[in-house]
């Protein structure tokens, strides 16, 4: 699971991906401009920007030298029907991480944007492990002791994300930043809510700890 800023003004082509990578399960928000995805950029984090060099006002090779500016390292797949060797080296030099021609496939795009997350850090891993649990976020499986655990989709990837950050201290605002959509109502009571069903699950009170007054800390060898 990524969350993924897509930045397309061809609104048909738009949704058609964001069907696509929810079907994938990653978390996905979408704009139709240049200056909504700098808006966006500046309340949200991503693992992923797929960013149209081609959009009124404020074009995707000018969101992408902004970002950059700003030491904004996010990886950025360009989408273009520029095909030219200069246009490619623009792009290139601007910091985009690669560069996808129109027409492309939904199979192409999703190839490169696994290849772009594997090269993340953060996605670095392919199965997480923390004790005695395992997340495949290729399956989507989670098994404790070699039995497997039914989560929901949120829970999921609430787990993912806690588990690609251990021992790392998130408020409830931080997790449903990187967890869920922007435009998703989400209260500090539901993600309270995840968190006690995660324990159950898990069957450990411990493995998601409360820090009082900041947030919440995942502690993988509490017991």
């Amino acid at each position: 699971m990524a969350k993924i800023l897509l930045v397309e003004d061809e609104k048909d082509l738009a949704q058609q991906l964001e069907d696509w990578f929810k079907r994938e399960q990653h978390t996905i928000d979408v704009v139709y401009t240049g200056q909504d995805a700098l808006n966006y950029l500046k309340i949200s984090k991503y693992d992923l920007v797929i960013l149209d060099w081609m959009l009124p006002l404020v074009s995707g090779l000018e969101v992408l030298q902004k970002m950059r500016s700003h030491n904004n390292r996010t990886p950025v797949i360009m989408l273009t029907a520029k095909d030219s060797e200069d246009d490619k080296e623009k792009g290139l030099d601007s910091g985009a991480d690669d560069y996808v021609t129109k027409p492309f496939s939904l199979r192409e795009l999703s190839a490169r944007t696994r290849a772009a997350l594997r090269r993340s850090s953060q996605a670095a891993k392919t199965v997480l492990t923390a004790g005695d649990v395992e997340l495949d976020p290729v399956s989507r499986t989670v098994s404790k002791g070699n039995v497997e655990i039914h989560l929901e989709p949120k829970e999921f990837n609430l787990l993912e994300f806690f588990m690609r950050h251990p021992q790392q201290v998130f408020s409830a605002d931080a997790l449903i930043d990187r967890v869920w959509p922007s435009d998703t109502l989400v209260s500090t009571d539901a993600i309270r809510t995840y968190i006690k069903i995660l324990r159950k699950k898990l069957d450990n009170e411990k493995v998601i700890q409360n820090v009082r007054g900041v947030g919440y800390k995942f502690e993988p060898d509490m017991k």
